[in-house]
């Protein structure tokens, strides 16, 4: 596998949750249960999968509690998982402001905590993405809706030409999916922008940045690639569904930590038998 050039990870686990009341007024969105495991397991597992060994799960001041007693400080997967408060939603970016302590002066790959993503490809093309020492990436996925989302337009080369946030007339039907890997110029880019109409900074700003300067590497998921957003009941439920027959069909876990981390050789077979997390 190409050399990693990441050594940092991001979990954004915000929000109020809205479009999930009511289950969401007591508890965190990520730790709503997606089948046979809690939300915040499948990005975990994606960090881990990238390689990453320190990782940052931001969520509100009241639910920080409930992540850190459910993944503790990361030691039986052999990582090392630190916290920190989003005290008001602000915006995607702010989670950069957030991680600057944390950070420091590595590369760091960010996931939304309600983005799964599982596919035979796919730790191929993170281990692409890790292996990039400078610019940016993210992930796109060709689907029928993109206009809820990010929509990238690639030239005729297949280079990035424009990105738009939900636009009314797509360019494309590819979507910008919720995992991104930047330099460490992203904390001063995000520390620089102004907020939108909407109040908050917007993660589409910081991608046209590096697009701008055209330093913008995209990895486009092929159809073998899942990606599913699980923000509302219906996503919550496609998902729920989605991992159970793809569990079944293929005999594999999906979104499991403690796998992952013992595929990436965090963890011995020993170690893992002996207690682990609890994620399975």
């Amino acid at each position: 596998m190409p050399m990693s050039s990441y050594k940092k990870g991001i979990i954004l686990a915000g929000g109020t949750g809205s479009r999930l009341y009511p289950e969401t007024r007591t508890v965190s969105k990520q730790l709503l249960p997606v089948f046979d495991k809690p939300m915040i397991h499948y990005p975990l597992t994606t960090l881990i999968l990238a390689g990453i060994h320190e990782i940052l799960i931001i969520s509100t001041p009241n639910h920080l509690g409930s992540f850190e007693h459910l993944l503790g400080d990361g030691h039986d997967l052999g990582i090392s998982l630190q916290y920190a408060a989003q005290v008001t939603p602000d915006g995607l970016p702010e989670a950069y402001v957030i991680g600057r302590r944390f950070i420091g002066s590595d590369n760091v790959v960010m996931v939304l905590g309600d983005n799964i993503f599982y596919g035979p490809h796919f730790e191929q093309q993170l281990a692409t993405a890790t292996s990039r020492r400078s610019g940016g990436t993210i992930f796109v996925k060709t689907i029928e809706d993109a206009n809820r989302y990010g929509v990238l337009e690639l030239d005729p080369e297949g280079r990035p030409l424009s990105l738009e946030e939900k636009p009314a007339k797509p360019k494309s039907n590819l979507a910008v999916t919720g995992i991104y890997f930047f330099d460490n110029r992203v904390l001063d880019i995000a520390a620089d922008l102004t907020p939108s109409a909407r109040g908050e900074t917007e993660i589409v700003d910081v991608i046209r940045h590096y697009l701008d300067l055209g330093e913008l590497c995209v990895e486009q998921l092929d159809s073998e690639c899942a990606w599913l957003d699980a923000g509302t009941h219906e996503s919550l439920t496609l998902a729920a569904r989605s991992i159970e027959e793809a569990q079944r069909q293929d005999g594999i876990k999906i979104g499991c930590p403690e796998q992952a981390a013992l595929t990436m050789g965090f963890i011995a077979e020993k170690h893992r038998e002996a207690g682990g997390s609890g994620a399975t």
